[in-house]
């Protein structure tokens, strides 16, 4: 059976890379952002602001009216790095929108026609700097947030055949993580020291956790977090 799938913050790097996968895949990929596409994307695409509640849910509710969404992938999200002192109560509530109240907008359009159906896989994003680093305050509490969505909801809609799982990336070399450890330099070059498997992940490494997850074969694996990392979590969780 073809399926369906949502994949928001799709417009590059580790959400690009999932779009494609899951497309190659042979599913029918709907793509979310704020912003355009770096290039041609495998399905269809709406800019949306998930911090724009209304536009977001108005938009959802259009898409879910169109399309039997089967699966769901909640990357969206950003960092905007700062102490515990000197974080913002603005910056906190914008990186809290993001990454968990959007994720939760997503995830409420399309629960119903999932549990309708009898069939869904939901897989949040969430981040390895969850389980410590410094000046992460507010993208860690919400990236936490997204585990504790993913344990809370398998035991709310397993019984409706909806898996709910989060994947946990480590260190991904996209266009923002080269431009901020450039290779060649002595912060990258100790960063693929201090790797387990020796090398920095890419994009495909964290889409094809995410393919594994939202098969239909994965109907058995439920409220888990699996991290892309590298072994990063198992002896360095603080780098």
């Amino acid at each position: 059976m073809g399926r369906t799938a949502i994949v928001t913050g799709a417009s590059k790097g580790i959400g690009l890379s999932i779009a494609e996968n899951l497309s190659l895949d042979g599913k029918t990929v709907i793509g979310i952002a704020r912003s355009d596409p770096e290039h041609t994307f495998p399905g269809l695409y709406y800019k949306i602001d998930l911090e724009n509640d209304t536009a977001a849910v108005e938009t959802l509710a259009d898409i879910v009216a169109k399309h039997q969404v089967d699966i769901l992938v909640n990357n969206a999200g950003y960092s905007i790095p700062a102490s515990a002192q000197d974080t913002t109560l603005t910056d906190f509530d914008r990186q809290i929108n993001v990454n968990l109240r959007g994720a939760l907008i997503c995830s409420q359009a399309v629960i119903p026609g999932m549990r309708k159906r009898k069939f869904g896989r939901i897989v949040h994003m969430a981040s390895r700097a969850m389980m410590g680093k410094e000046d992460r305050t507010a993208y860690a509490a919400a990236k936490a947030g997204l585990v504790s969505f993913s344990r809370g909801w398998a035991l709310e809609l397993g019984s409706a055949g909806i898996t709910v799982n989060t994947v946990s990336p480590g260190p991904i070399q996209t266009d923002l993580f080269l431009r901020n450890h450039p290779p060649g330099t002595k912060q990258y070059q100790e960063l693929v020291e201090a790797m387990p498997v020796g090398r920095l992940g890419v994009p495909e490494d964290v889409a094809h956790a995410v393919k594994f997850l939202v098969a239909d074969e994965a109907g058995y694996v439920t409220g888990q977090t699996i991290h892309v990392c590298g072994g990063m979590t198992i002896g360095a969780p603080g780098i």
